[in-house]
């Protein structure tokens, strides 16, 4: 059995309309629902053993909030991969994870975020599917079992989406 957290950046700040779009932080907002998203991880039990980050900064300041929440310490990447991947990109990640680990988190960006939550939840509860198919927001996190052995069996549809947390809702 593999797990996959997928974890949309809080919400990010606009106000600095010189900056990359690498470079925008978090805004008042995401600050305030990162650590939540964390505290509901680690009461749900959902402890990844290794993050895969992007590196802009929304998503490491994403990951610097969730992490002391969390009661693990996983394996951290920060990968330029991750920074706007397409859904498939996302899914060759996923695929390309290390056996040793059981559960792993991916931490970035809308279309793909949302694409390959999607695109990898074939089974679950219908109305958290809906929901899912609906909107990614920002801080959003999707839980996906898979029934396999390797990452490299992981496939579009082979999943069970186990849960999907909007910040909104933990407040």
């Amino acid at each position: 059995m593999k797990t996959l957290y997928l974890l949309r950046h809080a919400k990010s700040s606009w106000d600095h309309p010189g900056l990359r779009d690498h470079q925008r932080p978090l805004a008042d907002r995401g600050q305030k629902a990162a650590p939540r998203v964390g505290s509901y991880m680690s009461e749900q039990g959902y402890e990844p053993e290794l993050v895969l980050c992007s590196t802009s900064e929304r998503t490491r300041q994403t990951w610097a909030l969730v992490e002391p929440e969390l009661s693990t310490r996983p394996d951290v990447r920060f990968l330029d991969e991750v920074y706007h991947a397409s859904a498939g990109s996302l899914l060759v990640l996923a695929t390309e994870i290390p056996d040793d680990y059981s559960s792993a988190m991916l931490i970035g960006h809308n279309p793909g975020m949302h694409a390959v939550a999607d695109w990898l939840s074939g089974h679950g509860n219908d109305e958290l599917l809906d929901d899912l198919g609906a909107k990614y927001p920002t801080g959003a996190l999707a839980v996906i079992s898979f029934d396999v052995e390797h990452w490299s069996d992981v496939r579009a549809g082979s999943g069970t989406l186990e849960d999907f947390k909007k910040p909104r809702e933990l407040e």
